[in-house]
């Protein structure tokens, strides 16, 4: 029987609560940048709006990556901002590294997705809080570690109906972002995961 000494317990204790500090540190900024650009967007009656994708304007593709910080609205961004500083945080307590790689991974995928297939302008971070819910459950899947499989059901479980998003029908909705997001975050969880 093998017992790890006080202060290599208190090593990684000391790692693992700075690693939830700045993944929440992290997710809170880019939350809060989120809530800035809004509040610019309503000063300038939706100005930036036009940073949403256009589908299939070749010259818009570069708003791929704007398209996920920027809302149709504070509906929109208050309504996203509870799962995306849940999830993201989840997601990002493996590391920040792979947390940017997953995130980049997702906005390419989904991006791509609704650039391709959408037919309006689109625009949230819905995009990436689908794909962090895709990256945590597939987690769970491709590492099969016990601490993955919990979070995934987890996930599930609290946010599972979110998968009704990816059905057509709700107007104004982009069933698109979610579905493309979601399987970028399940894509990202088999690229990044452990060997």
């Amino acid at each position: 029987m093998s017992f790890v000494p006080e202060r290599q317990r208190s090593e990684g204790l000391a790692k693992h609560g700075a690693r939830a500090l700045t993944s929440a540190v992290l997710v809170g900024a880019v939350t809060a940048v989120m809530w800035v650009l809004e509040a610019i967007d309503y000063a300038m009656n939706g100005w930036l709006d036009r940073f949403g994708i256009q589908p299939r304007d070749v010259s818009d593709l570069p708003d791929v990556f704007t398209a996920p910080f920027m809302h149709g609205g504070f509906g929109h961004l208050m309504a996203n901002t509870v799962p995306f500083l849940i999830l993201g945080f989840i997601a990002a307590a493996r590391g920040i590294a792979k947390f940017l790689a997953m995130s980049l991974i997702v906005i390419v995928v989904g991006g791509l997705g609704v650039w391709f297939t959408s037919s309006a302008n689109t625009l949230g971070s819905s995009i990436l809080i689908f794909g962090f819910f895709g990256y945590l459950v597939g987690r769970g899947i491709f590492e099969r570690r016990l601490i993955d499989i919990g979070i995934a059901i987890a996930v599930v479980l609290f946010y599972g109906t979110m998968l009704f998003g990816v059905i057509p029908g709700e107007p104004g909705i982009s069933w698109q972002g979610h579905l493309f997001g979601l399987i970028g975050g399940i894509l990202a969880s088999w690229f990044l995961r452990r060997s």
